[in-house]
């Protein structure tokens, strides 16, 4: 099952980038939902030339310090990792190294707090739900391009508990989706490829629930500083990109 979903933002400057698109416009993406058939939600999400698999598995236990605290519930966490041959040069495995490095660990902390905003804990009863991230191909974005895809796998695997009866109700309460933005030569762009990331004067990533909440908003002046004229151009084009990003995954979890 796919998706592809091509912008119509208009573009913020008369300047055109790779793939021919306007400063306001997102790669094509699309979703490729049941790529992992052991899992009980997933889909490769594919974002210009950056994919990534997500699949989500089901244990029915928590955390021990649930347990110890009394915490009612249950629990969600995610993991992200960059396989070899994602990249030009080869990327050695965390397990060679005999740690995770610093980047995995920042994106899927990140990754955990943007699904959990998007849960009711409570709701989902005593069991954890493992969100699995995997970077097949990365050309910019694979964090924003793991959080937009989990949410897809997340309400894939909440479907299927509810049709084997482990769950009375959808614990799912917003979708979540994220997305990326910067000032690359001076021009505020949306949804940044690997060149532009490498070449930007300024990098965010927003993080943004369907009710139009914020769930972070990662941002640094990389070569420079911003004004605040430059973040509010920013957030806008990040909240037009991520309104795009919903209606995507809305369309591929809709019934066929």
């Amino acid at each position: 099952m796919g998706h592809e979903v091509t912008s119509t933002a208009p573009a913020t400057s008369p300047g055109r980038r790779a793939g021919d698109r306007g400063a306001g416009e997102l790669r094509p993406l699309r979703f490729e939902c049941g790529i992992a058939p052991y899992a009980a939600g997933s889909t490769l999400i594919v974002w210009g030339n950056t994919r990534v698999i997500c699949g989500v598995t089901v244990e029915d236990v928590v955390p021990r310090w649930m347990k110890e605290q009394g915490v009612a519930g249950g629990w969600l966490t995610a993991e992200y990792a960059m396989l070899p041959y994602s990249t030009l040069g080869r990327k050695a495995r965390d397990i060679s190294k005999g740690r995770l490095d610093g980047r995995s660990q920042e994106i899927q902390r990140l990754i955990g707090r943007a699904m959990r905003a998007a849960v009711d804990l409570e709701a989902l009863g005593p069991r954890t739900l493992w969100v699995d991230c995997d970077v097949l191909q990365a050309d910019g974005g694979t964090r924003t391009a793991a959080i937009t895809g989990s949410y897809v796998a997340l309400a894939l695997a909440i479907r299927r508990l509810l049709a084997e009866g482990r769950l009375s109700r959808s614990p799912l309460v917003t979708p979540v989706a994220a997305v990326s933005v910067g000032i690359v030569g001076g021009v505020p762009l949306v949804d940044l490829d690997y060149a532009e990331d490498a070449g930007a004067e300024v990098d965010l990533n927003l993080v943004m629930t369907g009710t139009g909440a914020f769930v972070e908003v990662q941002g640094t002046g990389e070569q420079g500083t911003f004004t605040q004229a430059q973040l509010d151009e920013l957030l806008a084009l990040g909240r037009a990109g991520i309104e795009q990003l919903l209606v995507a995954q809305q369309t591929v979890l809709a019934p066929s």
